[in-house]
């Protein structure tokens, strides 16, 4: 018990999204959207070009952004004080989108990664996963009062910030008013449930996104190598019952198929933290932008098999081809990885350029209804 009050006497007060502080991104001024993402393009024969970032001067449509686990604070929630780790997963995800939607991204008193890696090694720290959603939802709550003005609006989120962006359409967006904005909602990286087969499932009135200009749906899925499928003990990919699936939609290819994506990767890191920059190219020459996209080295397909479902990505490696035949994004313990959690580091990354190109087609169709 001692613990336990320890533990909640050090969480942060409840933030107030009326403070700028409470925000990593907010349109008209210069945070955390605002960081170089510059990315070099190597193509197959490995000549490089360099593609400049341009954000969106007058965007049309507005993405709202709740970040993954993430947080080193060593308390089982964090604080609202942002860190390089936010800072990082911001750049690695969140920002690019600004060349097409305002962004907003709240900080909120998540579930720490120390927490996390407590419980996978068998801790029981004193979690509080309800402060962490009441946090996002005050955030919405303030951006639907102060920012929205009826504007069309794209949820994205990854892991955490995917668990707490589904029970906030299930608590404040299906069968309310605010559903009417919803353009659309992109919850990587965690479990959706359908019915097995079917689109629906968790809501009945959000489904499955299946085409381009297709409103108030979800995309969604879990990123796997295709030589490496989900094993039995994997939490991604699977429904929560039987009867059910993990949704799985392809933003390369919504209506189905495989098809190659418009990747941007790292250039070095990752959302855990910093690694050694890989070798792009066979002659080592480094790559200096933060970002670098290998147009038809990845496609990506969803499947169903051993009882998951799930996005398979191909790397299409050639001997002849100078770039790297293989690319990163394994959560590894020391060199040990971590195959039950597939690529979940970069799930975003393999299809951030479809990702953000399908969410301004469906801006579009959205504002056209409208």
């Amino acid at each position: 018990m001692l613990m336990l009050a320890l533990a909640l006497a050090a969480v942060s007060p409840d933030p107030d999204y009326r403070q700028d502080s409470s925000w990593l991104c907010r349109p008209g001024r210069q945070d955390a959207c605002a960081q170089d993402l510059t990315a070099t393009v190597i193509a197959a024969d490995g000549s490089r070009t360099i593609e400049k970032f341009e954000a969106a001067k007058n965007p049309k449509f507005d993405c709202f952004y709740v970040y993954p686990t993430v947080s080193l604070d060593t308390t089982p929630n964090s604080d609202l004080t942002r860190g390089p780790e936010e800072m990082r997963v911001i750049q690695f995800q969140a920002a690019r989108f600004g060349a097409k939607c305002r962004v907003f991204a709240p900080m909120y008193r998540q579930v720490t990664l120390t927490a996390l890696r407590s419980v996978m090694a068998g801790g029981s720290p004193a979690i509080d996963r309800d402060m962490a959603y009441r946090d996002v939802e005050a955030a919405w709550n303030d951006y639907l009062a102060h920012d929205n003005k009826g504007r069309g609006v794209v949820l994205i989120g990854h892991s955490q910030g995917s668990l707490m962006l589904t029970q906030l359409i299930g608590r404040a967006i299906e069968g309310k008013p605010a559903q009417k904005l919803l353009i659309s909602a992109m919850l990587i990286g965690s479990n959706v449930p359908v019915l097995e087969g079917k689109d629906t499932g968790l809501f009945l009135t959000v489904p499955l996104c299946r085409a381009a200009d297709q409103t108030g749906c979800i995309v969604t899925y879990a990123s796997f190598r295709a030589n490496s499928p989900p094993p039995a003990d994997s939490r991604f990919g699977k429904g929560d019952r039987s009867g059910t699936e993990a949704g799985c939609t392809n933003p390369a290819a919504l209506g189905g198929g495989s098809a190659v994506t418009r990747d941007y990767l790292v250039t070095a890191g990752s959302l855990l933290g910093g690694t050694d920059a890989p070798r792009w190219t066979s002659d080592g020459k480094p790559v200096t932008t933060p970002f670098v996209r290998v147009p038809g080295l990845l496609s990506a397909e969803c499947v169903r098999k051993g009882g998951f479902n799930y996005l398979a990505v191909t790397t299409h490696a050639d001997a002849a081809d100078p770039r790297i035949d293989d690319i990163g994004g394994d959560v590894r313990v020391g060199p040990t990885v971590l195959a039950s959690w597939g690529l979940h580091l970069i799930d975003m990354n393999v299809a951030q350029g479809d990702l953000i190109a399908l969410a301004e087609k469906q801006a579009k169709a959205w504002a056209a209804k409208h």
